[in-house]
């Protein structure tokens, strides 16, 4: 029997005729049981667009944060395999069909989509200063954390539910540091994690303030590194049947 897949994304003004072209696409390429958005303080006329996708919506008349969102709707989706993927669509629903399908082929517990990847297609730069900042956030994130990635932020990644269920006992960040502690506890916890590259298409209309947000990564890392030296062997020994490996995968 075929492992059901389930697609959250989480959407803060978003761009709605990107996005529901983009829920298109990801329902063609990827066939998922579900498609789930999570979109935060909505505007009636998003919401009458959205109703015409082949996603179901859950509107919050709040703002949850990124991670909030994405905990949130991986809590109410029922499949055995769970990913999420950014509301501007910068990773393409072909790309984030490659970073779904180690997982769901059972090779790993976790795949994450990479842009720093050095097989990675990069279609449209970001700004020179945000790429910078995000160069050296990353630098920064494998200095001081045990899991060491070429890209920890990147809008696709993909888990099974089993691994989810251990690994949300752990999470506490609500926003943008939502991927570096989800990434931190699963490797803390003995599972694979495998990292591929994709496509990425810059979207410089984004929500996302580079400053602020950097700021807020930088004073979570250091509470995200406590946090996980916390986790005890006896904690990963539930998870010992499962690769401690990073695969920086090229294929």
């Amino acid at each position: 029997m075929t492992d059901t897949l389930g697609v959250v994304i989480p959407a803060y003004e978003p761009d709605v005729d990107a996005l529901t072209q983009y829920l298109r696409e990801i329902d063609a390429q990827l066939s998922p049981a579900v498609i789930r958005v999570e979109i935060d303080s909505p505007q009636a006329d998003q919401l009458s667009a959205l109703e015409t996708t082949p996603a179901e919506v859950n509107a919050v008349g709040r703002r949850r944060g990124k991670g909030g969102a994405i905990t949130e709707g991986f809590d109410s989706l029922g499949t055995d395999i769970l990913a999420f993927a950014d509301a501007d669509g910068s990773v393409p629903a072909s790309s984030l069909a490659d970073v779904v399908d180690p997982t769901r082929r059972g090779e790993t517990a976790l795949t994450i989509g990479s842009r720093r990847h050095p097989d990675a297609e990069i279609v449209d730069h970001q700004t020179v200063g945000r790429r910078l900042l995000g160069d050296a956030f990353a630098a920064v994130a494998r200095q001081l954390l045990p899991t060491r990635c070429y890209d920890y932020q990147c809008g696709a990644k993909a888990l099974r539910a089993a691994a989810w269920s251990d690994i949300r006992h752990y999470c506490y960040e609500r926003g943008f540091a939502w991927d570096l502690e989800l990434l931190s506890v699963a490797d803390a916890l003995g599972y694979g994690i495998r990292e591929v590259p994709v496509t990425w298409e810059d979207h410089p209309d984004t929500t996302v303030d580079p400053i602020p947000t950097a700021v807020e990564l930088g004073g979570a890392l250091l509470a995200i590194r406590s946090r996980t030296g916390a986790i005890t062997p006896h904690d990963r020994v539930q998870s010992a049947d499962r690769p401690s490996t990073l695969t920086n995968d090229g294929n």
